[in-house]
C-alpha cells in the first residue's frame, strides 16, 4: 500500500460519530450475507448498535473504506484483547469485525483492508496483528490463513456482545520490515 488513505480508489479513513449508523448497516447486511450462505451461529443482524461502535472509538478505531461516497468496508482495531488472549504485553494490535459491502465492493477489497490494518499497527510501532475467527467457520479460517496468519490457539466459552459465548481460532502475523516501511500516516 501506499502513503494515500485512497488505496485502489478506496478512501480508508477513522470512523466519526455521523458514521455509526452506516457501520450498523454495514455490519447488518454482513450478518444477511452470512446467515442467507447458512453460516450460523457467527453474527445476527441487530446484533450490535450505534452504541457498540461508538464505545470501541472511545477505546480503540474503527476505520471505514468508502468508495464513490459509500461506505464499502470497515473494520476495528483494538489494542488489547483480554477477553480472547489474556493479558499481553504491548506488541499487537487486534482486528475485528472485518466487514465488506459484497455488493458494491470490488474483489479482494477484504484483503485490501486487512493489509491497511496491518500498516496501521506497523505505524503505532506494534510489532504483530492479532485476530480471533469463529471456530466453526472453515472458510473463514483459511481465508485468514492464507493472508498470512497463524493458527495460535484456541479460545473456548470468548463471551459475545448480545449472544452466548462461542469458540474461536486464534491467529497471529508477525509484521516484517516491509509492512514497517511503508508506514502510512493518518
Amino acid at each position: 500500500m501506499c502513503e494515500d488513505p485512497r488505496v485502489n480508489d478506496l478512501w480508508i479513513r477513522p470512523a466519526a460519530e455521523a458514521d455509526l449508523a452506516g457501520l450498523v448497516r454495514l455490519r447488518d447486511g454482513a450478518a444477511r450475507r452470512l446467515l442467507s450462505r447458512g453460516v450460523t451461529g457467527q453474527w445476527r443482524p441487530g446484533e450490535l448498535d450505534e452504541g457498540h461502535f461508538r464505545r470501541v472509538m472511545a477505546h480503540g478505531e474503527v476505520w471505514l473504506a468508502e468508495a464513490g461516497g459509500r461506505i464499502v468496508g470497515a473494520w476495528e482495531l483494538w489494542w488489547e484483547d483480554e477477553a480472547a488472549w489474556g493479558p499481553q504485553p504491548p506488541v499487537a494490535g487486534y482486528v475485528h469485525r472485518l466487514m465488506v459491502d459484497r455488493d458494491v465492493a470490488a474483489p479482494g477489497t477484504g484483503r485490501l483492508l486487512l493489509g491497511a490494518a496491518e500498516q496501521r499497527v506497523a505505524a503505532a510501532g506494534r510489532t504483530c496483528v492479532r485476530l480471533d475467527c469463529l471456530a466453526t467457520n472453515p472458510q473463514l479460517n483459511a481465508y485468514y490463513r492464507n493472508a498470512g496468519y497463524r493458527v495460535v490457539g484456541r479460545k473456548e466459552g470468548k463471551p459475545q456482545p448480545g449472544g452466548a459465548p462461542k469458540s474461536f481460532t486464534l491467529l497471529e502475523k508477525e509484521l516484517g520490515p516491509e509492512i514497517g516501511a511503508s508506514r502510512v500516516s493518518r
